[in-house]
């Protein structure tokens, strides 16, 4: 918990504005439960939130998707289509909802093409 705190004071200072979407793509050191923890914490701090995390645990890769609900509904896009979309670069697949969801992959080395990847969702 500690260190998700951390984590988010420096990835409130990260983000990036791309057509009025608040945006982060990282790869962070920190496993699956609190990296949803950390998207929950921030989306509740920052509107228009379009954040993707990755985290590499054990030889394994996860991708977590946190969208703002109203940008969600607004944009129509969808965290679950997202990480599926997303979860081929690590090997993996996963899903969610609209607003969050989370892809499980064995191919940590593909993390950063996921990530770079995912700024096409607002661009």
């Amino acid at each position: 918990k500690e260190k998700a705190k951390n984590v988010k004071g420096d990835l409130k200072n990260e983000l990036t504005e791309i057509n009025g979407v608040q945006f982060l793509a990282k790869q962070v050191d920190l496993d699956g439960g609190a990296l949803k923890d950390l998207s929950f914490q921030l989306g509740g701090e920052v509107e228009n939130l379009f954040l993707l995390l990755g985290s590499a645990n054990n030889g394994k890769a996860i991708i977590s998707c946190y969208i703002s609900k109203d940008l969600a509904e607004e944009k129509g896009l969808n965290a679950g289509q997202i990480v599926r979309e997303l979860g081929k670069h690590i090997q993996g697949g996963g899903g969610g909802q609209a607003f969050f969801a989370t892809a499980g992959g064995k191919n940590p080395d593909g993390i950063a093409k996921a990530l770079e990847e995912g700024k096409n969702f607002v661009s």
